[in-house]
Parts: structure tokens; C-alpha cells; sequence
């Protein structure tokens, strides 16, 4: 009788000890046997809220968090969760900002008064306080709990993670599926188990009721009385055993049939992978045997694409093209979904006609429209100077300027890079082999991919170039002549200074015009830059008389006091062709911490006059686009945000644009590309006002950063002499020397235009007209 009461009392402890482990709302953990037996007690399955499932290591609840002697203890919600305490400002936070993560694995714990915890770990300290004495204690078993199983799992890691001979992924594979055999026949020897125990519990329960029904003697009736209290406990245990044996079958069926299935998924990939390698290889042969065979390359035969071309036909198309893409939906837009198209889809889509509607190109990038390469007239230079390593107190220049223009800082060159703003307007150009590609396409909605493909390159050379351009002097003109090599003139002229803007005029005997007139408007924030870019691009293709018009994103360069610089860009541009009034929707979106999509991202809708999708573009601003054209199109469910989803079904993605990569020792080059390098070279002929001229600028670009300072202060102030000599004379204004302003036709606004004169006055060599500014 009293081994059975000491018994009793020994089991009544360990239930009240387990029943003080906190849980996931503060409420308490029960053993998972007790639990079930007061549910099936109660005829119910259900758990109280916020408990968690059996097994559960979470544990969550608010707790008052040290900040700073101004705010002191702030009510945070904190989440204990695989060996890691996590805290957020609000439960609604929890799905995307955590604000700091504590390891338990190597955090000391201790306890200050009644209801202060310490946690620290690495350098980084937790001061916590809990709203009662018994909290704090539920928190402290929860953490030392944790901490003691964190610990425990890295322990098992770093034995497991001994010196292993390498193992082939079959040996893996077989590995695995011996494991899952011994996990099966394991779990039928338990099944068994379960139910032998459950069967002669339940026997040895009949009879010591039976027992106990007889008429015995006092002594006799205790000693069954005790040893009923035996088999009560007995019964207690085994019933824990049987569920939690139940619930280890469960879960391991489960997390069988989960790894089935990533095996089954493995192999197939597997397989394909090794049927996508195989056809490469088959493909590579048949080229190198074809290039072996053929005589010699004819004048009008087809050069291979570079970049930017197309890809291979449908029926060479890779197989990986076929998994299932999703793209944001732009802001005023529905939200999309697009889907690539099995191989029967694909025929089927097409209507019969081939998958591949693209216009071939038969003339590569630097070649004449007949065909004929075309040979540089002079060797382009491939370096400049290796940047110096100046040093400089950033913040002694920009604590001043805070909320004022870019424009009216004075900066000294240790922030420019070697070229003015004309000339980074100019790089513009360096795709321009896909205007001359658009300029030959028959469909206007291929055009108007390409023209988007091309808006968006632009802004490749950006991604490392957190450099300032020099700002240009008024009148300051930049021209780039490539008449001979690729069949384009291009003309700069700074027509404004108060606000900045220039003027662009760009001319292709390939059969386009492009024309710009951008105003840049800038503010600094303190901690980001931002750089807004006003006025619209105008392109004009000759045969057609389609005219596309678009405007720049926003440019945001952060990190402008502390950290490493790096630039961003963000925003919608429309391009929209008046004479057919089709239409390109691209978002370009920013950069988030806390996003799941690829950075730089880059997506877009091209749609016909009647809004009707055509082509979907993806890819990213400093890499490349993609576009797919649409085969179906069907209304989806309604996404997070409510708005109804359009399901997109489309071909195999093509490639648009391809950027370059950079020359070697670009790092030490201001991230230059091959076309930013020879945009400053000396030339012959050109304008007196020309960039290339500028003193300052050239000073920088030789490393001699001292002089071209004192240079660059010597023509501002000469600038500025100008402009009062030019108020106190009352005269009209500025009157840019080759362009004028004229009202726009199709979208109302008023902007300069070049009004010709320039490649004539380069002709004859006559720069009377020019005014001396440098």
C-alpha cells in the first residue's frame, strides 16, 4: 500500500511538472496520453485555441522588450520556434518583418528579479520583462527546454557530419529507398505491438475488475486494491505509448510518402537532364560537322544571332522552358498569371502555322542592309586610365545640401565619373542594333516588343555606375557619329541649366529616328538619392510611320552616408504607338529585403488597340528580356489583394536582349562599358562645344583629380559671369544653337527639336556659330 501511494504521488508530479510547460498561447502542456483521454472523456476532438499540435515546439506570447533610455520597455510579440526566439513589433508582422532573432543553441539564459529574463548570445543582448512572476517562470522553462534541445540536435549534426567516403547519387538513391524498406517493415512490428498492448490491457483490466467483484478477506481486498492502482498506471502508460506510437505511424507515413515522391521527382529530373544533355550534344556535333563541311560563308548567307537574337526554332527549343512562370500584376492592371505551353499546346495555339512567328534576321549587327560586313574606319580605344583611390570626407560636403537640387550642389570630381550627363544620354545607344532589328519586323506588335526591349537596356549600364556625371555647361553640345559603322548619327545639345535639360537627336539610315528631351529632377534625402527623369522619348520607324512614345522610371541610389552605393530603379513606363495605338505596360520592380523575386525584375504586357494581350515580357533591367506570346488567355480566381487573375498560356520564351559583359578591369574603370570607354576619345572635327573639349573632364579621366577641380570651379564661374552679363543685358534669353522649340503633335507638349545645320557645319568645318564656353 505505500510502495502504490508513493507510486501515485511520484506519477501526480511528473504529470504537475509537465502540466507547468508553457504552450503556445501560455497555456499548459498536458502529457499527450492525459490529453486525449480528457478528449475522448469529453466526447471531443478539439484542442483550445492557440494550443499547440502534439509534439509542438512553438511557443509564443508578448513580452516587454528593453529599446533605449528614451522608449524604455516596448510590448513585443515574441516566438519560440526551433531553438531560435524571434521577436516582432505585432502578430501581423510575423508574415514579413522580424525584427531580431536570439540563438538559443549558444545563449545564456539568466534571471534578474521576479519577472526579469536576460538573454545573450554573440555580442547581442535581450532585456525581457513578463507582466507576472509566473510568466516569466513559464518562459524560462520554455527557453531552458529549447536551448537544452537546440543543443542537443547541433550535437547530433556535428556527429553526423563525420568523415564520409563520397557516395554517387545511385548509391544515394538505393540508400534511401533501403531506409524507407526498414521504415516500413519497423512501423508494421509496432502496428503489431499496438495492438497486442491494447488487447492485453484491456484482459488484464476485466480480470482485476472480476477480482475485485470477489468477497475477500480485508487484507486480500487491499492487496488487490493496490494492485489495481498498478494496473490503472499501467493502463495509463500504455495508452500513452499506444497514441504516441499512433502518432509516430502517422507521421511517418507522412514524411514516406513526402519522400517518395521527391525521389520519384529527382529521377525524373534526372532523366531529363540527361535527355537535354544529350541532345545538346547531338546538336553540337551536327554544327561543328556542318561548319567543317561548309566550303566558305557567302555574302549573303545568314551570320550566327549574337545577342539579342532569337533563340533556337520550336522544334530545337529546351525542355526546361516548360515549367509553370509567374509575374507580378502592375499597378492599374488586372494581376496575370502566364503559363508555358506543352508542345501539342503549342501546335494547336498556332493555328497550324508555325510556333516561331518571329522575322528572321538576316543581317547580324555590323553589317549593311545587303549584307556586306562593314569594317570600322578607325580602332576604338578598349581603356582609359585606372580610376585613383582618393579619399574623402562625404559627409562634410553633403550635410548641407540636404533637400536641394542636384543641380545647384557643388560637387567636386571626386564624385563624377570621367563623362558628362550628354554623354551618358548618348549611351542610350548601346542596343541600338534592336531598333535596327524592330525597323525590319513586318508585325507591329514584334516591333513594339523590341522597341521595349530596348527602353529597358538602357538602363544596364546603370547597375554599377553610382558615379555622378558631370553636369553639362549651357550650350555644351556631344555628338556621336557611327554613320559608317552603324549607320546612325546621334547629337547632344544642353539647352537649359535652371532646370538641367537636354536635347537629343539621334538619325539611322537603317530606317528609324529617336529624339528626346530630358529634364532631370533631383533630391537628396539624407540616406538615398533620387533621380527623376522628365520628358518623353520619341521614336519614329520610316517605312511604317509607326511613332512610339515613352518616358524614363525613377533611378535611386542609396546608401549615400554609410554602406556600399548602390543604385535602384523603380516605376511603370507606357510605350504606346499613336498611329496603331498599341500598347507595352512594363514595371520595373524596386528592390525589397523582404521579396521573394528576383531583384532588378522586369515585367510587361504587350497589348493590341483593342487591349487584347499579345506577348508577355520578363527578365531583369541589368541582364536580359524575354518576351512569350500569347496562345490563350483565361479568367483565373481572385488573388490576395481581391482582383480577379488572368491566366496567360504562352510559348516558349525568346530572347530579346542579351546585355554585354563588361571589358576586363572594368572595376578599376568606372564600370565602363566597350561603348562608355570611346565616348570621351579625342576626335578630330568635332563641334568646339563638344564634351570631348570640356578641360575639367579630361583632367579627371587622366587621374589628375586636383587640377580638374580648380578647372572645374574656374568654368563654373565663368558660367555664371555669362549668365549675369546675359541678364543685365535684357535680352530674350538663351537660344540653344541646334534645336528650337516646337509643339508636339501628338502628345501637346512643347520641347526642343533639333533644327539641323550641325553635320553641315561639321562638313565644311565652319564653327563661327559656336560660343566659347570652356
Amino acid at each position: 500500500m505505500g510502495r502504490a501511494t508513493a507510486l501515485c504521488g511520484r506519477s501526480a508530479r511528473i504529470v504537475s511538472f509537465l502540466s507547468a510547460v508553457p504552450c503556445l498561447s501560455g497555456c499548459t502542456l498536458q502529457p499527450a496520453a492525459e490529453r486525449r483521454m480528457s478528449d475522448q472523456g469529453k466526447g471531443s476532438t478539439s484542442t483550445p485555441a492557440g494550443a499547440p499540435a502534439p509534439g509542438s515546439d512553438t511557443y509564443k506570447g508578448w513580452l516587454f522588450k528593453w529599446t533605449n533610455y528614451l522608449k524604455g520597455y516596448q510590448r513585443r510579440w515574441f516566438v519560440l520556434s526551433n531553438g531560435l526566439l524571434s521577436y516582432y513589433r505585432t502578430q501581423a508582422e510575423m508574415a514579413h518583418t522580424c525584427r531580431g532573432t536570439i540563438n538559443l543553441a549558444t545563449a545564456h539564459i539568466d534571471t534578474e528579479d521576479a519577472c526579469n529574463i536576460v538573454l545573450s548570445s554573440g555580442g547581442r543582448t535581450y532585456h525581457l520583462k513578463a507582466s507576472t512572476e509566473v510568466e516569466r517562470q513559464r518562459w524560462v522553462t520554455a527557453l531552458e527546454l529549447a536551448k537544452a534541445k537546440a543543443i542537443r540536435m547541433m550535437n547530433d549534426q556535428s556527429d553526423d557530419s563525420g568523415d564520409e567516403e563520397p557516395t554517387t547519387q545511385s548509391d544515394r538513391s538505393e540508400g534511401i529507398q533501403g531506409t524507407l524498406k526498414t521504415l516500413i517493415s519497423k512501423l508494421d512490428d509496432l502496428s503489431t505491438c499496438n495492438d497486442l498492448i491494447a488487447k492485453h490491457g484491456a484482459a488484464l483490466q476485466r480480470s482485476l475488475s472480476e477480482l475485485e467483484a470477489l468477497r475477500v478477506p480485508i487484507e486480500g481486498g487491499e492487496k488487490i486494491k493496490g494492485v489495481n492502482e498498478r494496473a490503472t498506471l499501467f493502463r495509463i502508460t500504455s495508452n500513452a505509448m499506444i497514441n504516441a506510437c499512433r502518432d509516430f505511424l502517422d507521421l511517418a507515413e507522412i514524411h514516406s510518402r513526402r519522400w517518395q515522391r521527391a525521389l520519384q521527382y529527382e529521377r525524373e529530373q534526372r532523366i531529363h537532364l540527361e535527355e537535354t544533355i544529350e541532345q545538346l550534344a547531338k546538336q553540337h556535333n551536327s554544327l561543328e560537322r556542318a561548319w567543317r563541311e561548309a566550303p566558305t560563308l557567302s555574302s549573303n548567307a545568314k551570320s550566327f544571332p549574337l545577342w539579342g537574337s532569337e533563340r533556337l526554332q520550336k522544334g530545337e527549343a529546351s525542355d526546361e522552358d516548360e515549367d509553370t512562370e509567374y509575374f507580378d500584376a502592375m499597378e492599374d492592371s488586372p494581376a496575370f498569371i502566364t503559363v508555358t505551353a506543352t508542345e501539342n499546346t503549342q501546335h494547336s495555339g498556332a493555328s497550324g502555322g508555325p510556333a516561331n512567328d518571329w522575322s528572321q534576321d538576316n543581317v547580324s549587327p555590323g553589317c549593311n542592309e545587303s549584307g556586306k560586313s562593314l569594317q570600322p574606319l578607325r580602332r576604338r580605344r578598349s581603356r582609359i586610365p585606372d580610376k585613383p583611390n582618393y579619399s574623402l570626407n562625404l559627409w562634410s560636403i553633403m550635410k548641407n545640401c540636404i533637400g536641394k537640387e542636384l543641380s545647384k550642389i557643388p560637387m567636386p570630381v571626386n564624385f563624377n565619373e570621367p563623362l558628362s550627363m550628354l554623354q551618358r544620354l548618348t549611351e542610350d545607344l548601346e542596343y541600338h542594333e534592336l531598333l535596327d532589328r524592330a525597323a525590319r519586323c513586318d508585325n507591329s506588335l514584334e516591333q513594339l516588343c523590341l522597341v521595349a526591349a530596348f527602353s529597358v537596356s538602357s538602363y544596364s549600364t546603370t547597375v554599377h555606375r553610382t558615379a555622378k556625371p558631370f553636369n553639362p555647361l549651357l550650350g555644351e553640345t556631344y555628338e556621336l557619329d557611327r554613320l559608317e559603322e552603324f549607320g546612325y548619327r546621334s547629337l547632344c545639345e544642353q539647352v537649359s541649366h535652371h532646370p538641367p535639360a537636354a536635347a537629343h537627336h539621334v538619325v539611322s539610315q537603317r530606317g528609324w529616328t529617336l529624339w528626346q528631351e530630358i529634364t532631370i529632377a533631383s533630391k537628396f534625402r539624407g540616406k538615398y538619392l533620387s533621380i527623376m527623369p522628365l520628358g518623353a522619348i520619341h521614336l519614329e520607324f520610316h517605312s511604317t510611320g509607326n511613332h512610339y512614345v515613352w518616358r524614363k522610371v525613377t533611378s535611386t541610389v542609396h546608401n549615400i552616408i554609410v554602406g556600399k552605393l548602390w543604385i535602384d530603379q523603380s516605376g511603370d513606363i507606357e510605350i504606346v504607338n499613336h498611329r496603331t495605338k498599341e500598347t507595352c505596360q512594363l514595371k520595373f520592380s524596386p528592390y525589397s529585403y523582404f521579396s521573394r523575386e528576383v531583384p532588378r525584375k522586369v515585367t510587361g504586357v504587350v497589348s493590341d488597340s483593342e487591349g487584347r494581350a499579345h506577348y508577355i515580357l520578363s527578365g531583369t533591367w541589368d541582364d536580359k528580356i524575354e518576351s512569350s506570346k500569347i496562345v490563350q488567355s483565361t479568367k483565373g480566381g481572385s488573388g490576395s489583394e481581391g482582383k480577379q487573375k488572368t491566366v496567360y498560356q504562352t510559348l516558349s520564351p525568346k530572347l530579346l536582349w542579351k546585355k554585354y559583359p563588361l571589358p576586363e578591369n572594368a572595376e578599376n574603370m568606372y564600370f565602363f562599358s566597350s561603348l562608355a570607354l570611346t565616348l570621351n576619345e579625342p576626335e578630330d572635327g568635332v563641334g568646339l562645344t563638344d564634351s570631348r573639349l570640356r578641360p575639367d573632364q579630361r583632367l579627371m579621366e587622366e587621374g589628375k583629380w586636383d587640377e580638374a577641380n580648380s578647372e572645374k570651379q574656374r568654368l563654373e564661374e565663368k558660367q555664371r559671369a555669362v549668365r549675369r552679363r546675359r541678364e543685365a543685358e535684357a535680352t530674350d534669353g538663351y537660344q540653344p544653337q541646334w534645336f528650337h522649340k516646337r509643339t508636339n503633335g501628338i502628345t501637346g507638349e512643347t520641347n526642343f527639336v533639333y533644327k539641323g545645320g550641325y553635320w553641315e557645319a561639321k562638313d565644311s568645318q565652319d564653327w563661327s556659330m559656336c560660343s566659347e564656353i570652356f
